[in-house]
């Protein structure tokens, strides 16, 4: 049943005290009017109107759930007034990781405002990203995919403490690859315990865990070596202090004065796709400027590699051959 349209022909009977009337007021026919009154009085267990005069009147019973009725239908009206005028204002929740910068945030909302698009910044994680664009409380999210298949590819790279003499933060030039942090052997073995690798929440995904094992493993390092972090606020400190490694992008790690490494297995590099809500019409489609000022706010570029392709490099090779684990 159709319970708003039932309400509808109960109050317009109520209001006009006549079927015909009701009828022509909903636009109706009689005989659909007199049927929807019948299956409501059915639902409810009593008559809503006696028939029993030529000028039909309400019962007791009619008569106390008539305001209850309005009631209902009044907030059904205002719920659709509030989804008119969302849609007319073009008002978009987007889904962005913890670790974006600020700076390019700013510049993102700018270019929304440009397309007559206003964008509300949501820090959420992965999987929150993908429920929201799911079930409709985002218009638009940054969404973890794998590097070789995705549009904008973010290099990940290890930030440590900088070095004591050094005045800020210092980017490494040379790559790094995971065989060099195995622990040493020899007289030059060190005491003290490696220290460990942290995953920030936005790494902590199944797809990328799973494939950074299967490198760790490769490369022969120690099992847990590599744990998730807790807050990113504690893990920085940690590393700033010189007691964890952090895996992270070159602009997190430049944003609070780490010193930053680059991975040399692109493999191992976050993907990124900007998408929007399903159902969406093309009008509405995320546009090319936004998205990519998007992915600029989490270190990502647009992948000229466009995937893998023949010819492509041993770079690319590697990014097959891990991601088929």
């Amino acid at each position: 049943m159709d319970l708003l349209a039932h309400l509808e022909a109960y109050v317009a009977t109520a209001d006009e005290a006549s079927f015909s009337r009701a009828a022509d007021r909903l636009g109706i026919a009689q005989p659909l009017l007199s049927r929807r009154i019948k299956t409501l009085e059915e639902h409810f267990g009593g008559l809503l109107f006696d028939r029993s005069r030529r000028q039909i009147s309400a019962t007791e019973l009619g008569v106390l759930l008539l305001p209850y009725a309005r009631d209902v239908l009044d907030r059904a009206q205002r719920l659709r007034h509030v989804a008119r005028s969302a849609r007319s204002s073009r008002v978009r929740a987007v889904g962005v990781p913890a670790d974006c910068a600020p700076a390019a945030l700013a510049r993102a909302i700018r270019a929304g405002s440009e397309h007559g698009i206003t964008l509300g910044m949501r820090e959420l994680s992965p999987s929150e990203r993908e429920s929201g664009l799911a079930d409709g409380s985002l218009g638009y999210a940054l969404v973890r995919t794998a590097p070789e298949r995705a549009a904008f590819r973010a290099p990940l790279g290890l930030a440590t403490a900088p070095e004591p003499d050094a005045e800020g933060s210092g980017v490494a030039r040379p790559t790094v690859h995971l065989e060099e942090l195995r622990p040493r052997r020899g007289r030059a073995v060190a005491r003290t315990a490696p220290p460990p690798l942290l995953l920030l929440t936005e790494d902590q995904v199944p797809c990328f865990e799973g494939r950074l094992a299967r490198a760790a493993a490769r490369a022969g390092l120690p099992e847990g070596r590599i744990r998730p972090a807790g807050p990113a606020a504690t893990a920085l400190a940690e590393t700033l202090a010189g007691r964890t490694l952090l895996l992270c992008t070159e602009p997190f790690a430049r944003q609070h004065g780490a010193r930053w490494t680059p991975l040399a297995d692109r493999a191992l590099h976050r993907g990124y796709d900007v998408r929007g809500a399903p159902g969406r019409s093309a009008a509405e489609d995320v546009p090319g400027r936004l998205a990519a000022l998007l992915a600029a706010a989490v270190g990502a570029t647009a992948d000229r590699h466009g995937g893998p392709q023949t010819g492509a490099g041993d770079e690319d090779v590697l990014a097959r051959l891990a991601a088929r684990g």
